[in-house]
């Protein structure tokens, strides 16, 4: 788990152009799972471009505070179809 934004910022900048899968919560017992390829880290955020058949929105941003608060988890996707944790 990381401490703190600037690690999860490092973290999320070795991994840009990887697939992962996102698990956002949405607040009153409501989450989405989205999947799709890290496009970009900038100081307070980061894009994550989703799969078009899968998705009404092209993109989506977060911040790094939301994945250090643990509303938004992020996971590596595998050959083999396994996650595992990038933060």
């Amino acid at each position: 788990m990381a401490n703190t934004i600037i690690d999860i910022k490092r973290a999320l900048d070795k991994n840009v152009g990887k697939r992962i899968t996102i698990k956002a919560n949405g607040g009153r017992r409501r989450s989405s799972e989205q999947s799709g390829m890290i496009e970009e880290t900038y100081p307070a955020v980061f894009i994550v471009k989703l799969d078009e058949d899968q998705n009404s929105v092209e993109r989506v941003s977060y911040s790094y505070a939301d994945v250090l608060t643990e509303t938004v988890e992020l996971f590596l996707s595998g050959e083999n179809g396994q996650k595992a944790t990038i933060i």
